[in-house]
């Protein structure tokens, strides 16, 4: 069956991985949350690339008296550790024999060197390029008030679905759509196992791990 979705109600994501495009790919609209509380150790302020070492978390850190008090839209970025130097090494690092990522690095890196206060505008204007980049042309709006879950039909709620604590399957593995590329430090023809039996790819990455595998191809992936 076809993924379709009317709306998708997502979260504010940092490089999200591929599966919220995924799932934008298939939706009418989709909606970003704007007055949730913040969560630790989710997307909103985490991405997964693939590092030699194997999946790596980057995370950035936001000022802490506020993550209780404030609606995810006016956290602020904590800047006053070295977290951003280290996020471009670390993306380098990982992507820099990748056949794109120095094509798409020139889009993306500065809105990161731009130092947004805001955590959800900073998501919000990597979403804004990746999708450009992506050729996807989903109408996305901000929530006007925090949506209850359950209480609404015809959507797609991502918002703890699309996460790294979710245990179940992913979207794309739901929906039959997981597709392998090349990916630089497995080095190994994708789909096919290692001698070992296990798998020679890593799935729903970040964004950035596809979109520097594939380039202008990444949209094939993610319209199946």
């Amino acid at each position: 069956m076809e993924p379709h979705f009317a709306s998708a109600l997502l979260t504010t994501a940092y490089f999200p991985p591929v599966e919220y495009f995924f799932a934008i790919a298939h939706s009418d609209r989709v909606l970003i949350e704007q007055y949730e509380a913040y969560q630790k150790q989710s997307w909103r302020n985490r991405c997964r690339i693939l590092a030699a070492a194997g999946p790596e978390d980057l995370s950035i850190p936001v000022v802490k008296e506020e993550r209780l008090s404030r609606p995810i839209r006016d956290i602020r970025i904590d800047y006053g550790a070295p977290w951003l130097q280290h996020h471009i090494r670390a993306f380098a690092a990982a992507y820099n024999h990748s056949a794109f990522y120095d094509y798409y690095a020139d889009d993306l890196l500065p809105i990161l060197v731009r130092k947004p206060v805001f955590l959800f505008d900073l998501n919000l204007a990597l979403l804004e390029k990746l999708m450009e980049l992506l050729d996807l042309h989903v109408p996305i709006s901000l929530t006007e008030e925090f949506v209850i879950p359950g209480l609404t039909r015809n959507l797609l709620d991502g918002r703890e679905r699309i996460q790294p604590k979710y245990k179940r399957e992913s979207l794309l593995a739901e929906y039959g759509c997981e597709q392998a590329y090349y990916q630089v430090f497995v080095n190994e023809i994708p789909g096919q196992a290692r001698n070992d039996g296990t798998p020679s790819f890593i799935p729903n990455l970040s964004i950035l791990d596809l979109l520097s595998a594939e380039g202008p191809n990444a949209a094939s992936f993610l319209r199946i």
